[in-house]
């Protein structure tokens, strides 16, 4: 789950519905998050098959990108709708999703610390 020192987020959906979610906080932590995913991916291929979820080949080793993994999984990223700002007065913002009681959510968060009385609105992505 994302926290509030999240600035990375990216997220796979196999060709089953199944999502994975990687966070990061920093590059090489995205980058060890990304390194371990890819060399899991025979693991986890192979645990869907035993679930019967019907992957069949073990994944080669491959280098940890976000493309890389994504073809392990046959996986298609999901990518930050176009034309959206992710910058506001404090810095980069952060995109975030969740499930809350009225469904699904995804939006853009301000950098600004929580409780700033200057914090930018939330750019809610629907």
């Amino acid at each position: 789950m994302a926290t509030e020192g999240t600035k990375f987020q990216i997220n796979y959906k196999l060709s089953d519905g199944t999502l994975i979610n990687l966070y990061a906080a920093s590059v090489s932590e995205l980058e060890a998050g990304l390194a371990d995913i890819s060399m899991n991916a025979a693991n986890i291929k192979a645990t869907g098959a035993e679930l019967g979820v019907g992957y069949s080949s073990p994944a080669a080793p491959v280098a940890a990108t976000v493309a890389s993994v994504a073809t392990a999984f046959n996986a298609t990223p999901v990518a930050t709708p176009p034309g959206t700002a992710d910058a506001c007065r404090h810095g980069n913002m952060t995109f975030k999703t969740g499930t809350s009681a009225r469904g699904p959510w995804q939006g853009w968060m301000c950098a600004a610390p929580k409780g700033a009385l200057d914090k930018c609105d939330t750019r809610w992505v629907r």
